[in-house]
């Protein structure tokens, strides 16, 4: 635990500017970042007497080990610099919104040569339309569904639209009128293009318009005695009405709103947040936060503001945002948001009529959101923090082991030896963290020394790191030169093996040999679940129920996921490897040319250098390169059926025609039958 007074900036070296600061640990990893209208007036609120500082406060800056600062011209370039390294860094003590799901849009590819409506989720693409977020997929799947009859816009997948355009026959949607068919040809791309269009203009709330226009062709048809067209449109009348009170009207006609209410504890911080559009609902979503420091309803509107818009631009801000309280200055945040979205912005809190209603409704929202949210982590919190006092206790350790790092070994047969390394950090993966690694110092199967090389390479590179930066000088050195952070830049405060005895003393002397003391080492044994520690004759064992082995389990399960995964990986590229592969300056566009000119690798081994060149895109040159390595490489070994004994005809393009295995399930010629042996 670090004293603030040791890293205090002295008397008037801190601007009276408005800026941007980051505290960093004894690492120099960046654990909080905070912006300031005075930067000197807001940094020595954090040196006073710790007694006087808010907990979370008084935790965070025992924990630092040095504060620095940028200064900025105005509050707005503070506000986005604040955004940016928060995004960068993921300071452990900033208030970071989780999404309590991962939330469905619905999207309109409109970067696409025929646009697709589909469902997605995750970070947004350039050029696609997304509507949302919604609660459940199926109230996306029912609105398509219903407006799908009026504008019949492709759904299909890149595969399925492929194939229909081969074979000349559309999906089944295309029959039953809720696909235009695209891919048969029966509306051309313009013609496709702006049923998407206006597709995408309903869904953004312009409904009255294709409604009248939809009664007025219907009202023509019924006067000119077209009495199925009538009800073809009477019906798809019906249907947009339908959709549309899917989505409740809620504030007047053409209201585009974003709607943001906080609930709140000591601890704990929910945010709901309601998309309004034409004004209809359109969407809804939901976050929750630890309350790391000591903040204000205020600040955590101000946070929320800068999650939700911080990636978007243009229409996706709305002209108006309503919330509960306005940051202190609103000004700042209110011209961030007007430069985001290219238009004035309005930021204020509701006082009376319908906003004011529909804003107690997303209260609410939030209060049983934080409220389902406690009751979901308390014992997830309890639990994790039970498990590492368990562990520490048992292992004998300072302090609870904050970052776990796991490490396992996987191969088949002695063939594709690789590593993982998996992270966990609070008793949580930090899935960006994890890492794999390939055996390279020696050929076979030998786990402990295939351990002792993981070990080695990774430890020797944290230690070339810290000895290059000089103790972690600068704070840029965490990165290589592309801006990314390096791969080994901490260390853990204990490292799992796989393993038993062997493992765990390959393991320590590895980090012996580095001259690496202040980390504990154990491993964790398949067959008995015991805890093995360096130098001791018997293990640990920890009780069935103890928190504390089932994290280490989890840990360890987690680590042979990974590396099962990465081995899995590598030998099915391996068994697709080419002696095409190997011809220089070949790629992929010409050796599959070559494979589909000749049939197999074997027909084209025996052609001569005249037919290679009948190949479009192969000159004689490359004809020549191209019989010369076939020569060189030796012909796979014939495929054996282990049922009759029979050698297959070996097709050299992928499969024989049946396999060691059961029917209709291809194996390489060669591969081995995992069947007989082990992944480990």
């Amino acid at each position: 635990m670090a004293d603030p007074s040791s890293y205090r900036p002295r008397p008037g070296e801190i601007p009276d500017s408005p800026g941007v600061y980051k505290f960093r640990d004894e690492h120099r990893r960046v654990i909080y970042v905070g912006k300031a209208k005075s930067l000197r007036q807001r940094l020595a609120n954090y040196f006073q007497d710790l007694a006087g500082l808010h907990p979370r406060t008084r935790t965070m800056v025992t924990t630092a080990a040095s504060v620095e600062w940028t200064v900025v011209s105005t509050e707005v370039e503070a506000l986005q610099l604040e955004y940016s390294w928060i995004k960068e860094y993921d300071p452990r003590f900033n208030v970071k919104y989780r999404d309590d799901k991962s939330y469905p849009y619905l999207a309109v590819t409109m970067n696409e040569e025929y646009p697709r409506v589909q469902v997605m989720r995750g970070h947004k693409k350039k050029g696609v339309r997304y509507f949302g977020p919604y609660g459940h997929a199926w109230a996306i799947r029912d609105t398509v569904d219903l407006l799908l009859r009026v504008f019949p816009v492709r759904t299909c997948s890149a595969g399925v639209f492929k194939n229909a355009a081969r074979t000349g026959r559309p999906c089944l949607l295309g029959y039953i009128g809720k696909c235009s068919a695209p891919c048969v040809g029966r509306v051309s791309e313009e013609e496709h293009r702006e049923l998407a269009e206006e597709f995408s203009d309903f869904m953004a709330g312009r409904t009255g318009t294709y409604i009248r226009r939809l009664e007025k062709q219907m009202t023509d048809a019924a006067e000119e005695m077209e009495y199925e067209r009538a009800a073809r449109l009477r019906d798809d009348i019906d249907a947009l009405k339908k959709a549309m009170e899917k989505s409740a009207v809620v504030l007047a006609d053409a209201t585009d709103a974003d709607l943001i209410a906080v609930a709140e504890d000591e601890l704990e911080a929910a945010v709901q947040i309601f998309h309004v559009r034409g004004g209809r609902v359109r969407g809804q979503r939901g976050w929750v936060t630890d309350k790391v420091e000591d903040v204000t309803t205020a600040a955590l509107v101000e946070h929320a503001l800068q999650q939700l818009y911080g990636e978007e631009t243009g229409d996706s801000v709305p002209k108006e945002v309503l919330v509960p309280a306005l940051p202190d200055p609103v000004e700042p945040v209110q011209q961030w948001l007007t430069d985001r979205r290219g238009a004035n912005v309005s930021l204020r809190i509701p006082q009376r009529g319908d906003k004011k209603s529909l804003m107690e409704t997303v209260a609410r929202n939030a209060q049983q959101s934080l409220i389902l949210h406690k009751t979901k982590r308390a014992s997830d919190l309890t639990t994790r923090s039970r498990a590492l006092e368990e562990i520490s206790e048992a292992l004998d350790l300072d302090s609870a082991p904050l970052r776990i790092e796991c490490y396992d070994i996987s191969h088949l047969q002695g063939d594709d030896v690789v590593a993982s390394m998996v992270v966990f950090e609070d008793g949580l993966a930090r899935k960006s963290e994890y890492r794999r690694f390939q055996i390279k110092g020696f050929e076979g199967q030998d786990d402990v020394r295939s351990m002792h090389e993981v070990i080695t390479r990774r430890f020797r590179r944290y230690l070339a790191e810290k000895e290059k930066t000089g103790e972690w000088a600068d704070g840029d050195d965490l990165k290589d030169e592309e801006g990314r952070p390096k791969r080994f830049a901490y260390p853990p405060q204990l490292v799992v093996v796989d393993g038993g005895q062997p493992q765990v003393a390959a393991a320590k002397k590895a980090l012996d040999e580095l001259g690496i003391d202040d980390i504990a080492v154990c491993g964790l044994a398949k067959r008995l679940e015991e805890v093995w520690l360096p130098d001791d004759d018997d293990p640990v064992v920890l009780p069935r129920t103890s928190e504390g082995l089932y994290l280490l389990q989890r840990v360890r399960d987690e680590a042979h996921r990974f590396a099962i995964t990465y081995q899995r990986a590598k030998r099915a590229k391996r068994f697709r490897a080419s002696p095409l592969d190997d011809v220089p300056g070949l790629g992929e566009t010409r050796k599959q040319a070559l494979i589909k000119h000749f049939g197999s690798v074997k027909k084209l081994r025996s052609a001569t250098i005249d037919q290679i060149c009948e190949v479009p895109g192969i000159g004689r040159k490359t004809a020549e390169t191209i019989a010369v390595a076939l020569a060189q490489a030796a012909p796979a070994a014939p495929a054996v059926n282990t049922a009759t004994g029979e050698i297959m005809d070996d097709m050299e393009d992928g499969t024989p025609e049946t396999t060691a295995g059961a029917p209709g399930e291809p194996v390489p010629a060669g591969a081995p039958d995992e069947r007989r042996g082990q992944e480990t």
